[in-house]
């Protein structure tokens, strides 16, 4: 199958799980931002903007430990470097991020349709929360899971089934939204429909070649919505 052809139409969905960085806020800024702040620190040389956007989305420890190989520096100034990173992350958090258009009017679209909604993300869980709290969209979602509230990240698929217990909806039942390669092995993995936004980061890979049920640049433009559209 062509990877860039749109799949079947699934069954309307029961739930969706949603991506954070990347699908529903732009919070590139706060990562270079507090990258800057963590080399600066340490003594080491800055990175570009074009490095982070291609890195993140792996998580915190994933992008510190690519970071400090990127600059140089040796591996075990990780543990250092890595409590720079959360005590600046901390006061930095949403502060050079911003929702992207079409979110808030898709997730208001999707509660009229009574529909639950969770936050599932490679960030630690109470960063994520708190940046939601801060971006006024903490309201919409039932439950919000973060890269250390299982054993495991995504890709791997044990974090979307998990999040698919506690809504009470089979993985067929659930849509997963995200914005990368990594989202969409984990939605694969899991048995998770898939639906990718094409503004957020795919590690400098076009998304459009990774398979899914839809390739969209707004939220509020989910088929499941057209309904509520008309």
């Amino acid at each position: 199958m062509n990877a860039t052809a749109p799949l079947p139409a699934p069954a309307a969905p029961r739930a969706l799980i949603l991506d954070l960085d990347g699908t529903l806020v732009d919070t590139l800024g706060d990562f270079v931002a507090v990258l800057a702040l963590t080399l600066a620190e340490l003594g080491l040389p800055a990175v570009t903007r074009g490095f982070v956007e291609h890195t993140i989305g792996r998580g915190g420890e994933h992008l510190v430990r690519q970071t400090l190989a990127h600059v140089g520096a040796e591996p075990a100034l990780f543990e250092r470097a890595w409590a720079l990173y959360q005590q600046h992350y901390a006061a930095v958090n949403g502060a050079h991020a911003a929702v992207f258009e079409g979110v808030v009017e898709g997730l208001e679209a999707l509660r009229a349709l009574g529909l639950p909604l969770a936050v599932l993300t490679n960030k630690p869980a109470e960063p994520a929360r708190e940046l939601l709290r801060r971006k006024g969209l903490d309201g919409y979602f039932a439950q919000v899971f973060g890269g250390d509230s299982f054993a495991r990240k995504k890709p791997d698929p044990l974090p979307l089934l998990k999040t698919c217990e506690a809504l009470g909806t089979a993985p067929a039942q659930t849509w997963m939204v995200g914005d990368s390669r990594n989202d969409a092995e984990a939605a694969h993995a899991a048995g998770c429909p898939l639906v990718l936004m094409t503004y957020g980061y795919n590690h400098g890979e076009d998304i459009h070649a990774v398979a899914a049920r839809e390739h969209l640049d707004r939220l509020d433009r989910l088929s499941l919505l057209s309904g509520a559209r008309a």
